[in-house]
């Protein structure tokens, strides 16, 4: 499968643009060893004020907004430790970070990481950070719905710019579980 790219400007096979990603991102492209090949993975090139999924779609079209996700980092706790995890849901629900989020990490409270947290522990932008590239130790929490698209816009790990991925590429990545209910309205 071709992904969509007559929706964009400017849009290449990532592993052709690893100059335009965060080092995180560009070696996991670099070292991609899923059943979806690299090439389908592909980077839009887009301006750093439509980072946010609001301003993006109304750049590029409203269709959009249901094949895009947002990934957050979460932490959970637990006594004395501290779990980081990515959740990945579509930009049109909001993470269930005290439900399923909390129940699947075994966290007694969860929330949502501070900026200075999420940005340091990625080493991505924030407003651009990523499921691909995420240290590979950590929970990558996928709602089903995402699992499901054949292709979802994503961040790129940096402001400017997206990814554009089958959706089951996120089913691949390291520490990748799907989640029914993981987006909710």
């Amino acid at each position: 499968m071709h992904p969509p790219l007559g929706d964009f400007d400017r849009a290449l096979p990532a592993p052709d643009c690893l100059d335009e990603l965060t080092r995180p991102v560009a070696d996991a492209v670099r070292h991609w060893r899923g059943s979806v090949p690299a090439e389908q993975i592909v980077y839009v090139d887009t301006e750093p004020e439509w980072a946010d999924t609001a301003t993006f779609v109304e750049h590029y079209g409203r269709d959009l907004l249901e094949r895009s996700a947002n990934c957050v980092v979460v932490t959970g706790k637990r006594g004395g430790g501290t779990t980081l995890a990515a959740c990945v849901v579509l930009s049109t629900t909001r993470v269930d970070v005290n439900g399923v989020v909390r129940r699947h990490l075994g966290a007694r409270k969860a929330s949502f990481a501070p900026m200075d947290t999420a940005t340091g522990e990625t080493g991505m932008e924030y407003g651009g950070i990523t499921p691909v590239g995420l240290p590979a130790h950590w929970p990558v929490l996928v709602d089903a719905a995402v699992a499901d698209l054949p292709y979802v816009l994503v961040g790129s790990g940096r402001r400017r710019g997206k990814l554009l991925v089958p959706g089951k590429a996120f089913t691949e990545l390291p520490g990748a579980v799907v989640l029914e209910g993981l987006g909710v309205a």
